[in-house]
């Protein structure tokens, strides 16, 4: 369960601790994202070299394939993917109306066609939670209704009301031993919808509960502007997370408004495609300003790649259309995302997060990146 440690007195910033069956999580936490069962281009050693405490799997995929007969088999995804410690498992819920063919929605679920081969499928609360089950995740999401930006507040408004009917129906189901469950907050761009799901939401008493319906293609400003809404009213004897949730830039910008847990896709994404994250901004690892430069990725940077390899190197990898060089760039990515987290606890720790703060947005400010950052938007209190 989830004991908050500290709470910056600055900021809703928070320091806490999360027991699961698997082991303990500090927040805030990043969970690097496994969707298939794997985080693209690492293995298991590589993730526990960079400090990843917990990932994340996916129900709809892992349903898909390899398929819960396999699983089982395993005996459950922690031994099938050689990963012992933490798994949380997104419900599928985004990836039914975002991946999905031809989906149609009815009180109990949602019939669609498989993305990878057209075939007729049904998940609905019961059939995602038996899912979890099998997995054996620690942490099971909710099956909820995620509108994409931009949606009409009456859409909205339906997404809320099926996505807490949805939650009682998984509240009610049997989970595996151990498994927490998490409720997700629905509601959009709307503050009353956002307000109105998780007063409801609350009644149920989930182990943690979520920000959802983020990084759907609305604007950041709106994105910040759920967790301002949304981490107030959230019990604080409960972890707190911003689903598919950002650049590192609105990683602090999240944890400052109260938020504990994140993924996302980035930090990997990214990698595949040239780009290096620093805590200056982003670098493109292809530019021809990198061909001679012989300093790592980020100077001081304690990761693998930056500690064996150069900027030019990784450069030449990648237009050599070497595989190393999307590994190397991936773990140093996931490594930053990581470092990030670490810095924000031993600064709420310490006591000094408000002046972390403060070096953290004077070094994006001198981002020597191509890539945007979002320091500029100063966080809220």
């Amino acid at each position: 369960m989830f004991q908050l440690l500290k709470t910056d007195s600055a900021s809703r910033a928070r320091l806490g601790s999360l027991t699961t069956a698997h082991g303990v999580v500090a927040t805030p936490a990043f969970m690097p994202v496994g969707t298939q069962g794997t985080v693209k281009a690492m293995d298991p050693r590589e993730l526990g070299e960079v400090g990843a405490q917990i990932i994340l799997g996916n129900t709809y995929h892992l349903n898909l394939r390899p398929g819960l007969e396999i699983i089982r088999k395993a005996g459950g995804l922690h031994p099938f993917i050689a990963w012992p410690h933490p798994i949380l498992t997104d419900s599928g819920g985004y990836q039914v109306f975002s991946l999905a063919k031809l989906a149609k929605i009815h009180d109990d679920g949602v019939a669609f066609q498989s993305h990878l081969d057209g075939a007729a499928l049904f998940l609905g609360p019961k059939e995602a939670m038996a899912i979890q089950r099998d997995l054996a995740s620690d942490i099971a999401m909710v099956f909820d209704d995620c509108p994409p930006y931009p949606a009409s507040e009456e859409r909205v408004a339906e997404a809320v009301a099926r996505t807490l009917r949805w939650a009682r129906t998984c509240r009610e189901q049997p989970r595996a031993a151990g498994q927490l469950v998490f409720g997700i907050g629905q509601g959009g761009v709307f503050d009353a919808q956002r307000v109105r799901c998780l007063e409801e939401l609350i009644k149920l008493d989930f182990d943690g509960y979520a920000i959802g319906g983020l990084s759907v293609g609305e604007p950041e400003v709106d994105l910040l502007r759920a967790a301002e809404i949304s981490a107030p009213l959230l019990p604080a004897d409960k972890p707190r997370y911003a689903m598919g949730v950002g650049t590192p830039a609105q990683l602090v910008a999240m944890v400052v408004r109260g938020v504990d847990m994140f993924d996302c896709v980035l930090p990997t994404r990214m990698a595949r495609h040239g780009t290096a994250y620093t805590m200056r901004g982003t670098l493109s690892m292809k530019a021809s300003a990198c061909r001679d430069d012989f300093r790592p990725i980020e100077e001081g940077c304690a990761c693998f790649a930056c500690r064996h390899f150069t900027r030019a190197y990784l450069r030449h990898l990648l237009h050599a259309n070497e595989i190393l060089g999307v590994r190397m760039l991936t773990v140093h990515n996931l490594h930053l995302y990581l470092e990030l987290m670490r810095q924000m606890r031993g600064a709420l720790q310490e006591g000094n997060f408000a002046q972390w703060r403060e070096r953290f947005a004077e070094g994006c400010a001198q981002e020597e990146g191509e890539g945007g950052c979002a320091c500029q938007i100063e966080p809220a209190p």
